[in-house]
Formats: structure tokens, C-alpha cells, sequence
């Protein structure tokens, strides 16, 4: 995960901070393996990480239950081969059929077209802009906030 999360390609497109540790991805990867309310996913090739995706509860607030957020990335030499689109289609899986959650949101950066082809392919919608939400290799930059209903919530039996 340090490695992946340390190409500028990557971290580019996330708001993550650069160079991360091996030892801050060790912590960060245990602490998220005990939490029930998420998933975390990655896609592995010869004993490297080459994409990770994760959904995550928006926290402790009783009234926001319902929703999670997600966030994915993948390797820059393995992107526009299908393996975010696969990510995409396991993480919604379990979110639908699994976890339960109506609604998924997510950030991205206003200039990642790229991701944000991939998240309106999966039914998510833009919600609006956060102006200079982001510092960004020093400069400003905007996000969009998207989200995405679950397309068949489940009903009770007949």
C-alpha cells in the first residue's frame, strides 16, 4: 500500500498525503479490519498491490446510518484496463446486497475525468462543487461531491 499510495500518478487523484509509511498503512489497515460498518479491497499481482478500494460508515451519527463513503484507486501502469470497474462492481455488491447502505458518496477532483467517467458508469450523480477544497501540489484545487442510491433498496417479504 505505501509503495502504490507513494507514485505521484496516484496520490494525485487522492487526498491522501504523500509519502506514507509502511508502518502508518500497517495501523491504518488493522484499525479498518476491526470495523464492521466497512470493506476494504485489494486487487493483488504478483505480490503487489496494484488497486485498493474501500467503503467506509461516515461515523457514530445515528441519522447518517444509511449512507458510507467510498474511495478507490489504482496502480498509474494499470489504469483504463477494467480493474477500477471491477472494484467499483465488488465494492456496490456488498454495499447493496450486504451491508445495506442507501446511499454511497464520494469526492473527487474536479479535473479527474478519468474517474469521474467511472463513477457516473455506476449510477453515482454530481451533487455540487467544494470550491478550493483541496491543496493540491500547492495550489487550490475544486472537488465535486457525488453520490450514488442503492437502485433497488431491499423491501420486506410479501
Amino acid at each position: 500500500m505505501a509503495r502504490l499510495m507513494s507514485d505521484p500518478e496516484v496520490f494525485a487523484g487522492l487526498m491522501q498525503m504523500p509519502y506514507p509509511s509502511a508502518e502508518a498503512w500497517r495501523k491504518r489497515l488493522e484499525q479498518q479490519s476491526e470495523q464492521q460498518e466497512g470493506l476494504h479491497l485489494l486487487a493483488i499481482e504478483q505480490g503487489q498491490v496494484i488497486a485498493s478500494g474501500g467503503i467506509h460508515g461516515t461515523g457514530p451519527a445515528v441519522r447518517r446510518r444509511h449512507a458510507a463513503f467510498l474511495g478507490i484507486c489504482v496502480a498509474r501502469d494499470r489504469q483504463g484496463q477494467g480493474i477500477g470497474s471491477e472494484m467499483m462492481r465488488r465494492l456496490l455488491d456488498w454495499c447493496d446486497n450486504w451491508a445495506g447502505y442507501l446511499r454511497i458518496e464520494l469526492t473527487v477532483y474536479a479535473d479527474n475525468q478519468r474517474a469521474i467517467a467511472l463513477y457516473r458508469r455506476f449510477g453515482f450523480e454530481m451533487e455540487g462543487t467544494y470550491r478550493a477544497h483541496a491543496l493540491r501540489n500547492g495550489v487550490y484545487v475544486d472537488t465535486h461531491a457525488m453520490a450514488r442510491f442503492h437502485p433497488n433498496p431491499p423491501q420486506l417479504p410479501r
